[in-house]
């Protein structure tokens, strides 16, 4: 039976385990991860202090991007006692009432991390085909003055992952955005701009991996599908065309534009681990 996987925040209540029965330590999150991550990769490890009416001691959530490893995990560590004297228990979360029900994206390094894991550091790579100042979109340079002035420096960035092993290769295009305090301070303009065009670098890089869909097989090998709904315009473009894509295609810049939120659950609690 085969899985598919893909560069999005895991919102699916299998993907979830539930831990009770944790002992206080200030490094709890850590020994969960060391303990849970051997099962495969994880998006996030949050763990909390019991509510009053449950009774002292701690809870945790544990995401997974595999309901795979999630499962294989419950299996394994329930009932154990693994890092500390009590055993803890383990289940799969079966109800999730504060889960929004819009995907998002992954952020870059989330999307690195999982690339790196089911890929290998070298069954991928990436380039930036442009990379554009578009603070002065609609004008010349007199118009760039007036948006550096208003406080804010933009850029355009066209970005191209290839997967060789698998003949795949995706695009992603982003734009990114940084304030500027003082639009007459040379230093901060330099300062604003490297920001934006990092930013704008990392959104283009998670945009080509949303195309991107993995599908794990139960012996482990790993297939890589190119995910047609997610196709835009600058896919069908040469890369002489992305190289002026402002001018071409006159685009919409705020259709590059999007969160890499996190998606927090309505199980978790207010309080946090002491230090």
């Amino acid at each position: 039976m085969a899985e598919v996987v893909e560069f999005r925040v895991p919102v699916g209540c299998a993907q979830t385990l539930l831990v009770w029965g944790l002992e206080p330590d200030p490094g709890l999150e850590h020994s969960l991860f060391s303990v849970f991550s051997t099962f495969g990769p994880l998006y996030s490890v949050r763990a909390h202090r019991n509510a009053a009416v449950a009774g002292p001691g701690y809870s945790a959530i544990i995401k997974f991007y595999s309901a795979g490893d999630a499962s294989r995990a419950q299996r394994a560590c329930n009932g154990q006692k693994l890092f500390q004297k009590s055993p803890l228990k383990v289940c799969v979360c079966t109800k999730q009432k504060g889960f929004q029900q819009q995907v998002l994206a992954l952020n870059s390094n989330k999307c690195q991390e999982l690339a790196n894991h089911y890929l290998g550091f070298n069954g991928w790579s990436s380039h930036i085909i442009t990379l554009q100042n578009v603070s002065g979109f609609d004008g010349d340079n007199e118009e760039l003055g007036k948006t550096l002035q208003k406080g804010s420096v933009k850029y355009l960035c066209a970005v191209e992952v290839t997967l060789p092993n698998h003949g795949v290769c995706t695009r992603g295009v982003a734009l990114g955005e940084a304030d500027i305090e003082n639009g007459e301070d040379p230093l901060q303009i330099v300062t604003a701009s490297r920001r934006a065009q990092k930013l704008a670098t990392g959104k283009a890089l998670a945009s080509a991996f949303q195309k991107i869909l993995l599908i794990v097989l139960e012996n482990g090998k790993v297939a890589v599908e190119y995910n047609s709904t997610q196709e835009e315009l600058t896919d069908s473009l040469t890369e002489e065309e992305l190289k002026g894509l402002v001018e071409v295609n006159e685009l919409s810049l705020e259709q590059f534009d999007f969160e890499e939120e996190e998606v927090l659950s309505a199980l978790s609690f207010d309080d946090e681990l002491p230090s």
